[in-house]
């Protein structure tokens, strides 16, 4: 391969990687290539500081003994939201009264750094974090990849167009109320949202510290994985972060999935016919993946929505500019500062009272994942010109959050996903959220959606093609478990499986050689292994390893678990019972499952 003497119009993670092992290109010449365009580039309000040249140098020459096989993000740029620290720069969150110069770098930057990468600088941000917009900073209006009348999304602005036009791999930044999702359906990016206290906030100016997620935008799903993969390493010194409780992929996941999708009354796109037709080529592609569309009720995710700017999370807010708004209240930009004013006037009678609020929003929302494995809409109903927004701030950013503002307090996982283009060539995303812990399983959708689904990079004009290979699906970390009885699908044990992250593989029957009883509490049957018995109708379902010995724990005698042979041959732990225990039992085999026998007539 030829050495790199210039750089491609994006700088995706994979591409890089190749070019470095396949001795193509070095860190230094690409600092250097990297350099030129980061001068010559448009002034779109990407930027609150950046590196020197001398300062990117010394991290690319800090690699010269190091090898790309050997750091995953080896020579990788990445800008950093600038309310994230990096050392070697003062962190603002876009107040220049606020600035800090920190000592060290945020956790997760470090473990960046350490695996590789070079910071490039800090990007701009709605001040205090506080928007959907792009547009309330002091440091400027930062402008849309595809048309620099229309607002980038924020508040994480400046990261997505940084990614997105080629002057950095990834980037990071946060998401309290959309900031890590919004942006990047504006400016056709993947945009991870972790599950809450994944990836530690050691080092990040709080917007909301108890809601406060570190995200990830990048060109691919691919690429966001693999930055995951490094920062996810657990901070004690970070009283929020939760050590990893990855829930496993499960088998066949990829290719046999329920999704949820909103009740068409509750669809919004805000008079954007466009946007409108788009998600719906988004679900019909979801479909022609192997997904099953499920129609669900997310009131409970609306109503939970409208608690993040009316509630004690607010409050959270104030706690972190409260005293700059008291003592030089002009150095807050107008609307953040009318925003967080209202924190001050919250009591602890409010703060429970929402509390309680969202509790009982949370037990019905939690309903909703017993029906789906993921939920999907729109990233946002609409798209607006920055003069609009200017117009009216509150109300045009309210409805930016209309899908993204109850994610984290419902303490949900989610990603956003490139999903075509407007006839006026602005970019349309779709979000898929599952409940906290299942990023792995979002990530594995992603990844493969992105192989069916070929789609343009950021501002690239190129329709890429060639995605990194997806994993291939195996039962790794789930146990498989075969129900005949009450843990049915709709029957009243089931929730003993989903509620465990239990997912459904297949109906099918025995082996014809089971005779099945009902046992004298009329609640159970019990299945017995007999040469002169009939195939039985079961279910065969994927439960986590983690879970499944809690599950066999409540298992009451006499039933068990032991070996059950499926029709095809093949054999699985399925519910037995024991011999004994069918003597004075009523034989209902020939009814052929237990199913048809409770709907037997009368």
């Amino acid at each position: 391969m030829k050495t790199w003497t210039e750089l491609p119009e994006v700088l995706s993670i994979s591409d890089l990687g190749q070019a470095y092992r396949d001795g193509a290109l070095t860190p230094t010449a690409l600092v250097e290539m990297l350099w030129q365009r980061l001068e010559s580039a448009p002034e779109s309000g990407v930027w609150i500081s950046r590196l020197p040249f001398e300062g990117m140098l010394a991290y690319a020459a800090a690699l010269a003994d190091q090898s790309p096989d050997d750091l995953p993000l080896y020579g990788i740029p990445f800008a950093i939201k600038d309310n994230i620290d990096l050392a070697d720069l003062p962190t603002t969150a876009a107040c220049p009264a606020y600035a800090y110069s920190p000592q060290q770098s945020a956790f997760v930057v470090r473990q960046l750094i350490t695996a590789g990468a070079i910071p490039v600088g800090k990007t701009n941000l709605d001040q205090f974090a506080t928007g959907l917009v792009g547009t309330r900073s002091p440091y400027g209006v930062c402008r849309n990849s595809f048309d620099p009348a229309y607002i980038a999304g924020g508040s994480s602005s400046g990261s997505a167009v940084a990614v997105a036009t080629g002057l950095v791999s990834f980037a990071l930044s946060t998401d309290t109320a959309g900031s890590g999702r919004v942006p990047a359906a504006f400016n056709n990016l993947v945009g991870v949202k972790p599950t809450r206290g994944l990836l530690s906030t050691s080092g990040v100016v709080p917007a909301c510290r108890s809601l406060d997620c570190v995200s990830i935008f990048a060109l691919t799903a691919a690429d966001a994985e693999q930055v995951m993969r490094v920062a996810n390493v657990y901070d004690a010194e970070d009283a929020y972060n939760r050590p990893d409780q990855p829930l496993p992929v499960p088998p066949g996941f990829a290719g046999r999935f329920r999704f949820g999708m909103p009740k068409p009354e509750q669809l919004q796109f805000f008079g954007d016919a466009a946007a409108s037709a788009l998600f719906a080529e988004a679900v019909a592609e979801l479909v022609g993946q192997g997904g099953s569309p499920v129609e669900v009720d997310i009131q409970p995710l609306l109503d939970a929505a409208e608690l993040l700017y009316a509630g004690p999370w607010l409050a959270e807010r104030y706690l972190v500019a409260g005293e700059l708004l008291q003592n030089q209240p002009e150095a807050l930009f107008p609307v953040t500062r009318a925003i967080i004013a209202n924190g001050a006037n919250l009591s602890a009678a409010d703060a429970w009272r929402a509390f309680y609020r969202l509790q009982e929003l949370k037990v019905r929302s939690d309903a909703i994942w017993s029906q789906i494995d993921v939920l999907v809409t729109p990233t946002t109903g609409t798209i607006y010109p920055i003069a609009a927004v200017e117009a009216e701030p509150l109300e045009l950013n309210n409805r930016l959050g209309y899908y993204t503002n109850f994610m984290n307090l419902l303490d949900l996982s989610a990603i956003a996903l490139p999903a075509g283009f407007r006839g006026n060539g602005l970019p349309f995303g779709i979000t898929l959220c599952a409940p906290a812990f299942a990023d792995q399983a979002l990530l594995a959708l992603a990844k493969r959606r992105e192989q069916s689904v070929p789609h343009k990079l950021g501002v690239s004009q190129t329709l890429s093609t060639e995605f990194p290979a997806a994993d291939s699906d195996d039962a790794t970390g789930f146990a498989r478990v075969a129900v005949c009885g009450a843990h049915l699908s709709g029957l009243p044990l089931n929730r003993l499986l989903t509620g465990r992250g239990g997912v459904l593989l297949q109906r099918t029957h025995t082996a014809p050689s089971y005779r099945l009883y009902a046992l004298p509490d009329g609640k159970r049957p019990g299945m017995v292994r007999d040469e002169t018995g009939a195939a039985i109708a079961v279910e065969v379902w994927a439960l986590p390893i983690g879970r499944y010995g809690e599950f066999v724990a409540e298992i009451p005698p006499p039933l068990g678990i032991g070996s059950v042979q499926l029709q095809d041959g093949t054999s699985v732990q399925g519910f037995v019972c024991e011999a004994a225990a069918v003597r004075e039992a009523l034989d209902i085999t020939d009814y052929g499952g237990w199913r048809a026998y409770l709907a037997r007539p009368d």
